[in-house]
C-alpha cells in the first residue's frame, strides 16, 4: 500500500481521536495526533502536516483558534472541522476560514475517508 498525506488529527475526546487515527492509518495515510490546539499549533511547526482534522471545542485553543493561528503564520493546509454541533453559525464561520468540510460526529469512516480524499484533491487542483 503506497503511502498517502501526512495528516494531523487534534481532538481532544481520545476515543474519537483513536478512531480517526485508525481510520486514517489503516487507509494509508501516515498521521499523527494532538489532544488539543495548543499541541496541534506545535506539530504543525515541526512536521509537514498536509491536511488537518481538527474538533471545533477544545481548550486551551479550539478549531478555529488553531486555524487562525496557523493561517497567520501563512500555512496554507487544507482544514477539516469535527464537531458534534450542527449550528448554522459554525458553518458560516467555517466558511469565512476557508475551512475544506466539516464533518459530524460520530465520525463514520467511509464519510471520514471520502471527505479527506476530496479536500485534498480541490487543494491540491487550487494550488497547482
Amino acid at each position: 500500500m503506497t503511502q498517502k498525506a501526512m495528516a494531523l488529527v487534534a481532538e481532544d475526546n481520545d476515543f474519537v481521536r483513536m478512531q480517526i487515527v485508525k481510520f486514517l492509518s489503516d487507509d494509508g495515510y501516515n498521521v499523527t495526533e494532538a489532544t488539543d490546539g495548543t499541541r496541534a499549533i506545535e506539530v504543525m511547526n515541526e512536521e509537514k502536516i498536509e491536511v488537518a482534522i481538527v474538533d471545533v471545542r477544545m481548550e486551551p485553543v479550539d478549531g478555529f483558534g488553531f486555524i487562525k493561528t496557523i493561517r497567520g503564520k501563512d500555512i496554507d493546509i487544507p482544514v477539516i472541522l469535527v464537531t458534534g454541533d450542527n449550528n448554522p453559525d459554525l458553518l458560516e464561520q467555517s466558511q469565512t476560514w476557508g475551512v475544506g468540510a466539516v464533518l459530524i460526529k460520530p465520525v463514520q469512516k467511509d464519510r471520514l475517508l471520502k471527505t479527506v480524499e476530496r479536500t485534498l484533491m480541490a487543494y491540491r487542483k487550487r494550488a497547482s
